[in-house]
Parts: C-alpha cells; sequence; structure tokens
C-alpha cells in the first residue's frame, strides 16, 4: 500500500509533470470507484491543473485556475492502486471493467500526456473523488495530524492514555495521518519496540526513541522517493525495507531471523533480537494468546 513517503513523491511528480497542462478528456473505466457524483468527471475537462498535494495518504489533484469554483480530484489508492504517468495514450475509451484500469486523465490532447489511476487483484477498494474543498471527503476529514507535522511533545500527547498496542495505534490514521504497515514496522524496528508494547505506558525515552525513528525513517523514504519516477517508486520502496517483507532473513541490525506475525488478512514483521528481547511473539494463526 502506498503510505506517506510514495504519496509525496506521486504529488512531487504531479507537480513536475502535469501543473499547467488543461484536461483534454477524461475517461472513467470503473463507475465502483467514484465516490461522488456531483460535480461529474466530465466538470474537469477544459480545467487546468494548478499543483498537487497530500492528505495523509490520500493524493490530490488541484484545479484552481478558476478561484470561485475549485476542484479537487482526490484518490486513496488502498493497498493494490497506482498512479501511472504515460506520454500518450489510447485516444479510444477505455471498456469498463476489463483490467486495472480505473481512471484517465488526458492532458493537453486526447492521446496525449496524462496520468491512469491502476488497480491490481479483485478486492477493488480504490476511491476516487472529485470535490470542491478536500475536507468533503470524508477520509480527510477524520485524519489525524500528519506524521511528519507533529511535534516532540505533541507526540507525546497524542500518546498519553491510550491502551491499544503501538503497532495498531501508529496505523490508525485518525490518530496520525500517513504511516501504514509498512513503515509502521520499519519505525518500531528502528526504535527498538515491541509491536505489542502499550502506547501509553510508554518510558520517556522510548517516546523520544519513536518520535526519532518515526522522523528518520519516513524522511529518509521521502528523501529517496522523491524525485524518482512513478513506475521506479515500488521497487524503491521495497528496496528500503529493512525487516518489513523480509521474513525469514537475517535482521541487517543484529543478525537474528526476522518473524511475521499474522492476523484476519494482514501480517506484520520485526526481528526479535532487536525488539522483544530475543523472545518470539505469539502468532494468532497458532495461538489464541497473544504474549
Amino acid at each position: 500500500m502506498p503510505e506517506l513517503p510514495e504519496v509525496e513523491a506521486l504529488a512531487h511528480h504531479l507537480r513536475e509533470h502535469a501543473v499547467y497542462r488543461p484536461v483534454a478528456r477524461v475517461d472513467v473505466a470503473s463507475m465502483s470507484a467514484v465516490k461522488t457524483f456531483d460535480p461529474p468527471m466530465s466538470a474537469l475537462v477544459g480545467r487546468v491543473v494548478t499543483g498537487a498535494a497530500r492528505y495523509g495518504k490520500f493524493l490530490a489533484v488541484e484545479f484552481a485556475d478558476r478561484p470561485d469554483e475549485p476542484l479537487h480530484l482526490i484518490t486513496h489508492l488502498s493497498r493494490a492502486g497506482w498512479l501511472r504517468w504515460h506520454a500518450t495514450a489510447s485516444t479510444t475509451p477505455p471498456k469498463p471493467g476489463k483490467g486495472p484500469l480505473e481512471l484517465r486523465v488526458h492532458l493537453d490532447e486526447v492521446g496525449g500526456p496524462g496520468f491512469d489511476l491502476t488497480e491490481a487483484g479483485t478486492q477493488k477498494r480504490l476511491s476516487i473523488y472529485l470535490v470542491p474543498d478536500p475536507g468533503d471527503v470524508p477520509g480527510i476529514a477524520r485524519l489525524g495530524p500528519d506524521a511528519l507535522a507533529v511535534s516532540r511533545d505533541e507526540f507525546g500527547e497524542l500518546l498519553a492514555g491510550h491502551t491499544e498496542r503501538i503497532k495498531t495505534l501508529i496505523v490508525d490514521q485518525s490518530w496520525m495521518a500517513g504511516v501504514g504497515n509498512a513503515y509502521s514496522d520499519e519505525i518500531l524496528h528502528t526504535a527498538r519496540l515491541s509491536p505489542y508494547a502499550v502506547s501509553g505506558r510508554l518510558r520517556p525515552e522510548q517516546v523520544d526513541a519513536l518520535y526519532a525513528a518515526m522522523r528518520s525513517v519516513l524522511t529518509d523514504a521521502v528523501d529517496r522517493s522523491v524525485g524518482q519516477g512513478a513506475a521506479e517508486l515500488k521497487g524503491e520502496k521495497r528496496s528500503g525495507l529493512r525487516v518489513h517483507a523480509r521474513t525469514g532473513t537475517p535482521c541487517p541490525v543484529c543478525g537474528d531471523t526476522v518473524r511475521e506475525v499474522s492476523f484476519a488478512n494482514r501480517s506484520f514483521q520485526y526481528c526479535p533480537g532487536c525488539q522483544t528481547g530475543g523472545k518470539p511473539l505469539a502468532d494468532r494463526r497458532l495461538s489464541r494468546l497473544v504474549r
């Protein structure tokens, strides 16, 4: 799933390539992905891209060329969605339901440059909105503060009083926006914290370590990602991960074997040597007790 660094890089890519270009046509290939109906997607035709922004893990393309009628094309890429930039595109409108294409935006002219919103797999969760204000999108309205905008003191206040495991809390977008499953694994590994540590019971030095890890992991990932072409971002993300999706490999810090815990349809990875005093965590697939 694209998280804060990748969405920030996609917004940067659009600012570099799409700004000042008019919309020639919008092809909707999946009506179920479009969550708004007024204004229709056809309202973008003739509008000029004026910017791109990130709200947590939401990506927004801005059309403020008419200050009294701003529009924002916003998408949440979910687990398998992506934005693909193209220099040229087919002029034939896509057939609904065929292939991974969800939405195509032609810029300058039909068949010219632009971008596609795509989603792989059969579980279609990508969502698209066209709204006058980003706050009109329910998911954006519920977002907590951005992970790269909070101070150390604000971070401590956010943690205080919570009884959730830190792994659960740090990916809760209404608590803090931008961090997902992959980078939460990396942050907790860098901070040398168990995913099962109780959020509100962390000692001050643990909060310091967690905040510093969050800043460094996300900032480093943004620095690596921004400037990369949209097609290269997934590989860039994978290359920078130390424990996430590395089950069974040696930890690059201590050499212990990276382990995995699975629950529902998700899993996370951690290093026992770095994070749990060498003790493997109970996997819910094998035990109903979580130690």
